[in-house]
């Protein structure tokens, strides 16, 4: 019944959009990764290349049944093994166009060693590839593998985020990992069963953007699989995306045009555990946002709301397949099924010249807030960062995690927060180039 309400809210609000006006060009991520201007080429190559460097300090478990062992959270994606290192976080390369006036394509491969090809033998990924039809007056069709309308962070693309990591909220809640198990089983790691989901999804989606006076004004509406990329529907049950959003254009045009946008979200569906906790589990995701850009000033802020299949993270903070100090048990990645979580992140940024400008981020994690008061963890992180653009293709991204987690109702001196105490600082250095 709920979901049906919500689908009936959506399909008034879309009736309304399309009745507002012809739709035109406009600068947003449904538009800019799902169409091509009608003078675009039918071949255009292009890509971008992110080498980055990670560093914690590399803190042990201050206690716990893994005490004096590696702390998860203090070694560096994906090989869970040191404290610091150099790595091609992303290489992708695209192909995109126009088949006809009505037809057109975006296809983009990853070379990177990053979640989504290391857990598929490092083999090279098709992250996206897709079909737009343009066909009919107020919805476009967008069918195959792509970006799926939903947070701001995870729909923006890659290539111009300001930070070189997500903020905690999105990572845990957002982009999905997929396993067999809750993790209760304490002989087995229960390691991801596939690639990150990337924030993408096999499916279609209606879609278009209407342009009012100074105002443009969009809606999304999509039916996935759920099950991540590159994969098919696992249990029968599909995922439904819906987007709304509207944006005061200040000016200027591409991926950082000035403007202020409002946007709501929410994403349902189903996951099945085939291992232990087996079974299928409803899976909502809902938030609501708005980004403002005028000249050398950036505003972001998101808010989200998680329940079902929430993330756990591992046991004891330690790396997963590690035996504890007494060898009775394996860590293992956790689940939380049927528990809850909210998460909200701020964003600010100031361009000092034109080449270069300084970020502030503060975002909160509260994770498994539906359950006993001992479960609940909280996250904070502050972001401090800079970015210096070498030329119009080519900068430098550098940022300073501040990172602190608690379990907010368990006396200082439990484990759970002498673990959490563990948790060292992150500085991340990131050069991208662009072509």
């Amino acid at each position: 019944m709920k979901q049906k309400t919500e689908l009936q809210v959506f399909g008034v609000l879309m009736v309304g959009l399309l009745s507002l006006t012809q739709p035109v060009w406009a600068s947003n991520w449904l538009y800019l990764q799902g169409t091509e201007k009608k003078d675009a080429e039918k071949i255009k190559i292009w890509g971008f290349v992110q080498p980055m460097y990670s560093q914690t300090d590399g803190t042990d478990l201050k206690a716990g049944p893994w005490r004096d062992q590696d702390a998860v959270f203090n070694v560096m994606k994906p090989d869970l093994k040191s404290k610091s290192q150099f790595q091609l976080r992303r290489a992708r390369i695209g192909v995109r166009g126009l088949v006809s006036e009505k037809i057109n394509y975006f296809v983009l491969s990853e070379f990177g060693d990053n979640g989504i090809t290391r857990h598929n033998d490092g083999s090279v990924m098709l992250p996206d590839a897709s079909i737009t039809l343009s066909y009919f007056k107020g919805m476009r069709i967008r069918v195959g593998q792509f970006k799926y309308p939903g947070s701001e962070e995870g729909l923006q693309a890659i290539h111009v985020h300001n930070y070189n990591n997500f903020a905690t909220s999105v990572d845990q809640l957002l982009l999905e990992r997929f396993f067999d198990g809750d993790g209760s089983d304490t002989q087995s790691a229960n390691g991801v069963n596939g690639p990150v989901g990337a924030f993408r999804d096999v499916g279609i989606q209606l879609f278009e953007t209407f342009k009012v006076k100074d105002w443009e004004h969009s809606y999304a509406f999509m039916l996935g699989n759920g099950n991540g990329i590159t994969r098919g529907d696992n249990n029968g049950h599909s995922e439904i995306y819906a987007y709304l959003s509207s944006e005061r254009v200040f000016g200027g045009k591409g991926p950082r045009r000035d403007g202020w946008k409002m946007f709501a979200w929410l994403q349902e569906g189903k996951r099945t555990l085939s291992e232990a906790g087996a079974g299928t589990y409803d899976r909502s995701r809902y938030g609501l946002g708005t980004t403002f850009r005028k000249k050398q000033y950036r505003f972001f802020a998101e808010y989200m709301l998680a329940d079902g299949m929430i993330f756990d993270g591992t046991d004891g903070g330690a790396i997963p397949g590690a035996r504890n100090n007494a060898d009775t048990a394996t860590a293992s990645f956790n689940m939380a099924p049927v528990d809850k979580a909210d998460g909200w992140y701020v964003d600010f940024g100031y361009s000092i010249l034109p080449v270069w400008s300084v970020e502030l981020r503060y975002d909160v994690l509260n994770r498994r807030t539906d359950s006993a008061a001992g479960n609940e963890r909280k996250f904070e992180t502050i972001t401090l960062g800079t970015q210096v653009h070498l030329d119009k293709k080519t900068r430098v991204t550098m940022n300073y995690d501040i990172r602190k987690a608690e379990a907010p109702n368990q006396p200082g001196s439990a484990a759970a927060n002498q673990v959490l105490d563990s948790m060292d600082d992150l500085l991340s250095v990131q050069l991208i180039t662009i072509f």
